[in-house]
């Protein structure tokens, strides 16, 4: 080896990108470090070897969402079992009336979109003549009307619904029924309001939120207005929910419910 002036020269040189020898007398070994070479996502400079710690081990867990809480559902299956013994009474009541005041069946199932985009067959006590869906369908006019004014027809441009029917509707027990849905699993007591399959469109973007949580007996659309609220605000209501979810959230729309009910605001 040629030696130069330079005292350094007796000092082995490194070569650039090659990590250093250990020798025998070293009571440790370093992490070796050198300069990396860049890379599409990285510019050239120094890498050091070793592990390394994510930023995701300090993460918040996910948020429970409302169609998977078991708190929501508890609370479902509570509320429904201890008002059942009242609502069992009232409604047998009510189906009684039903009957004898417009014939045919006391109840009306419709099909409507569950959680995961199952279709379940929605319960209330019939408020219509018992052709109503016959007639609906067989008038085109009709259809268009309850096409455009969000799949419902107000009572000043509805023939098909009974004087028994207007009550039941304008007092909202004719949702009653739905406490079975409850308990069956196809609803819950507050969520978004239970659509027809035609409707899903009008939830586009936020479908897949939507077809994430079960429909409710009530909720936020429902205490804020009901059919005095259309499309697109009825769908804000509705993600803003979604997205706001908590079980006291759900709490919060159950206490408001009798006072929506009792001033009847929005109902036909």
């Amino acid at each position: 080896m040629e030696h130069s002036g330079d005292s350094r020269a007796d000092v082995p040189r490194v070569a650039t990108g090659s990590p250093p020898a250990s020798t025998a007398t070293d009571e440790r070994v370093e992490t070796p470090v050198w300069d990396a070479p860049a890379t599409e996502d990285r510019p050239a400079g120094p890498a050091r070897a070793g592990p390394q710690v994510s930023g995701e081990v300090d993460a918040a867990p996910p948020r429970t969402r409302p169609g998977t809480s078991r708190a929501k559902r508890a609370l479902d299956v509570v509320v429904v079992l201890a008002a059942l013994p009242f609502a069992a009474v009232l409604g047998l009541v009510i189906a009684g009336l039903v009957v004898v005041t417009s014939g045919g069946p006391a109840l009306f199932v419709h099909e409507r979109v569950g959680l995961g985009d199952r279709r379940f067959g929605m319960l209330k006590f019939r408020t219509m003549q018992p052709d109503a869906d016959a007639q609906l369908r067989a008038d085109p006019a009709l259809w268009q009307q309850y096409v455009d004014n969000d799949f419902k027809l107000p009572p000043s441009m509805d023939n098909r619904v009974t004087p028994m029917g207007r009550f039941l509707r304008r007092s909202s027990l004719d949702e009653l029924p739905q406490l079975l849905n409850v308990l069956r699993g196809d609803m819950s007591l507050v969520g978004p309001r239970p659509i027809v399959p035609t409707e899903l469109e009008c939830y586009d973007p936020h479908r897949d939120a939507y077809l994430g949580v079960r429909p409710g007996v009530t909720g936020a659309w429902q205490v804020n207005g009901r059919s005095g609220v259309g499309y697109p605000e009825r769908v804000d209501y509705d993600r803003e929910y979604i997205e706001q979810w908590t079980f006291w959230l759900d709490v919060k729309i159950l206490v408001k419910t009798p006072i929506a009910v009792v001033t009847s605001r929005g109902a036909y």
